[in-house]
């Protein structure tokens, strides 16, 4: 039986004996350390009623028969000092002595019941009381009949609706959720990527279950004996509340970590044994109710459940030790037990190189010395001052730590040995000591440039400050030039900006920046700009992503045409050993324009593929009035619309997947990019993404594998020589001129 989601009782509701089939609640009593009557309310949760000295409040997200008729039935204060195990034991007669005997750290009159333990044995007897068939389905469809509901709806002619400016979604493309609880979610948020925290309330960034009129489904209390892996149950994705308690399940099937968006699941009353370890993948959990069965330890994948509140454990043989836990310091410290004592899994398997081109194409090249090839990373490395238990729950403690994580990301982007490595998030501390130190060892220069906020703070906090860091292989390539975007300051200076009140309210408030570094191939005088940029990160600020964006484009336009303007360097001279064989030197190119220059630009965007960032880098332009503007003014941008003559293209563009580069339980999805200039740079080949097979078995990164909750790219590229590009003739000893 389901009902509809605005229906949801998400409660359990008394009964006034095991068989009855009134909904209505029944009197309970009060629990306490001895003598005392009044304890104090549990926390909020969408699956239980609260109360408060003897009365019952109903939780906001619930839904109770008498919530909204405005009638209360009485309730009765009674002095009880031990657990609530004298209840009767639900139909399926399972609760045998020995879960009374262990059910309560009250069976003896002298102990104290801590407050975490009141509200379980609270919780596990509201689901004791809700045994009978389709109980909570029953309930939710009296209290919809009991509602009166009024012929024409009265609403607020003042009051906006909760879109976003341009009318009605996020990056994402879902509904946006711009209430005073999102927002201040979402203002807790990670500060540079789309991760979302640990919070109740929901956010933007959040993974919104599919569109469907219910999404709770009641099946307690029916004698279900058996739910194979195949059940149609497991295709009900856009389930929230699944109530399967007072059946007769000896297990479930691991298929239920298909239901990612559960919040409550109820499989109380039934004869589990043991629960399956992909539990622990359903990370938006907040009740889970296990009351009344046998089970005797828990998976530590269940460590995995950052969010939840209520891990019902009452009425089982579970280790003593476990039960402790929970009975001393509620169901978060047990999660937290769990999480980080759980066995580190199998790794992924290597990631492998997607080859853009042929082996015959990368056998000439080889053959070919004028031909050039070079490779860049780009990766958000997530700075140790972001990484905190509370932003990534799921997260070991031990692989959470940065002493652990450093070591990781240095090893890997030393692994792949790129020419050009573009790291975000490295703070002013990480860089000088411990970056810049073990990189020199493998011949890497740096060019590094904090985010501005970092002029106004004291050095202790200034050096937890995080920013770009370039960094290239210094036998091979020479820096000419390295230059600072601050976008805020950049947009300070625009003429067209200094009279938009969004400019001021939306665009000046962040520091993000980019750092340009003008390099010079030693050997051959090619040029590169390589452009390292982290764009804002919050959903609701897309127009202010993209403002970043065009700024960013706007100014490597310019450090490209003063790029081009700079003299060559001297032709390279024959050496008097010089073989009459060998081939003669390569002159350095003269660039007539800064089109012709090769460019790289890459970064974490924290952008999708369908949002106007991407669409504007790949396409070169968008129109004044693009959905990602929002209806804000940003002067010229807004009236003429963005355009740019750089031809850029995304280097894993011509793969069949793009990977993910940001994967956490909140979001899954490709937000960093390494963009090349297509007329006179070729791709070669891109790293591959992390193997599927794996990332269906992780909740998120950070792991014990992945250090960052991005993943890092690369891409090889070779150097298209442009038809009108220009080489000075090479200079001749004049003891090789005989010859």
């Amino acid at each position: 039986m389901y009902y509809p989601q605005s229906q949801s009782p998400a409660i359990g509701h008394k009964l006034q004996n095991p068989h009855d089939q009134s909904p209505w609640t029944r009197s309970h009593p009060v629990l306490g350390p001895p003598g005392q009557q009044n304890v104090g309310p549990p926390p909020a949760s969408p699956g239980y009623a609260i109360y408060t000295n003897g009365s019952m409040q109903q939780h906001p997200h619930a839904h109770h028969p008498h919530a909204l008729s405005g009638h209360h039935p009485p309730m009765q204060h009674h002095q009880h000092q031990n657990s609530l195990s004298h209840y009767p034991s639900p139909p399926n007669g399972h609760l045998h002595s020995q879960h009374v005997g262990q059910g309560s750290p009250g069976s003896t009159t002298s102990q104290i019941i801590t407050l975490h333990w009141q509200q379980q044995l609270l919780k596990c007897e509201m689901t004791r009381s809700s045994r009978s068939p389709h109980h909570r389905a029953r309930a939710s469809a009296m209290a919809s009949r009991t509602v009166t509901r009024s012929a024409i709806p009265i609403t607020n002619p003042n009051s906006k609706p909760a879109t976003d400016m341009n009318g009605t979604r996020d990056d994402e493309g879902a509904p946006l959720d711009t209430s005073p609880s999102s927002q201040s979610a979402t203002s807790a948020n990670h500060p540079s990527s789309t991760v979302a925290p640990i919070m109740e309330a929901p956010r933007p960034t959040a993974i919104r279950p599919p569109q469907n009129t219910w999404s709770s489904l009641d099946m307690g209390g029916v004698n279900i004996k058996n739910l194979p892996p195949t059940s149609g149950l497991f295709s009900f994705t856009f389930l929230i509340n699944l109530y399967l308690n007072h059946n007769a399940l000896a297990a479930i099937p691991a298929e239920i970590c298909k239901l990612r968006h559960l919040e409550l699941l109820d499989l109380s009353g039934n004869n589990l044994t043991s629960v399956p370890p992909e539990l622990g993948m359903l990370t938006q959990l907040k009740e889970l109710y296990l009351f009344d069965n046998h089970i005797v330890t828990l998976p530590p994948e269940l460590g995995s459940l950052h969010q939840l509140q209520t891990l019902g454990v009452e009425g089982n043989p579970l280790d003593a030790s476990l039960k402790t836990i929970v009975q001393k310091e509620g169901t978060t410290a047990l999660v937290s037990y769990l999480r980080d004592s759980c066995p580190v899994p199998a790794p992924a398997p290597e990631r492998l190189w997607k080859n853009l081109i042929s082996q015959a194409e990368r056998d000439a090249m080889a053959a070919d010395p004028n031909v050039e090839i070079f490779s860049v990373l780009c990766y958000n490395i997530l700075c140790e001052k972001y990484a905190t238990e509370r932003l990534y729950g799921y997260t070991p403690s031990w692989a959470l730590s940065w002493d652990y994580r450093k070591e990781l990301i240095l090893t890997e982007v030393m692994n792949y040995d790129a020419d050009f490595l573009c790291l975000q998030e490295v703070d002013i501390a990480q860089y000088e000591d411990y970056f810049i130190k073990h990189l020199k060892g493998q011949d890497y220069e740096g060019v590094y440039w904090p985010k501005s906020r970092y002029k106004t703070m004291a050095e202790a906090d200034r050096r937890q400050v995080d920013g770009c860091a370039t960094f290239y292989k210094a036998s091979k390539y020479q820096l000419v030039e390295k230059q600072l975007i601050e976008f805020s300051a950049v947009a300070m200076q625009r003429q067209d900006f200094k009279k938009t009140d969004d400019m001021f309210n939306r665009v000046l408030g962040k520091d993000h920046i980019a750092v340009i570094c003008l390099m010079e191939n030693k050997e051959t005088g090619t040029r590169f700009i390589i452009a390292n940029a982290h764009i804002h990160w919050d959903p609701a600020y897309r127009d202010v992503k993209l403002v970043q964006t065009a700024l960013l484009i706007d100014e490597i336009e310019k450090i490209a045409h003063n790029f081009a303007k700079y003299p060559p360097p001297p032709p390279p001279k024959f050496s008097e050993d010089t073989s009459p064989t060998s081939p003669p030197p390569r002159s350095p190119p003269h660039y007539t324009d800064g089109t012709k220059i090769p460019l790289i630009v890459c970064g974490d965007f924290n952008s999708v593929p369908a949002s106007g960032v991407y669409e504007f880098l790949s396409n070169g332009s968008v129109p004044h009035n693009h959905a990602d503007f929002m209806s804000h003014m940003y002067g010229k941008y807004t009236s003429e619309g963005l355009r740019h003559k750089l031809g850029l293209k995304s280097a894993y563009a011509g793969t069949d997947d793009l990977p993910l580069t940001n994967y956490t339980p909140s979001f899954q999805g490709a937000i960093d990019y390494i963009w090349y200039s297509a007329a006179n740079i070729g791709v070669n080949a891109v790293l591959g993404g992390v193997d599927k097979g794996y990332l269906e078995k992780v909740v998120g990164f950070p792991n014990a594998h992945f250090p960052s909750d991005h993943v890092c790219i690369i891409s090889e590229f070779r150097v298209k020589p442009p038809k009108d590009i220009t080489r000075p003739p090479p200079v001749f000893p004049s003891s090789n001129v005989a010859h």
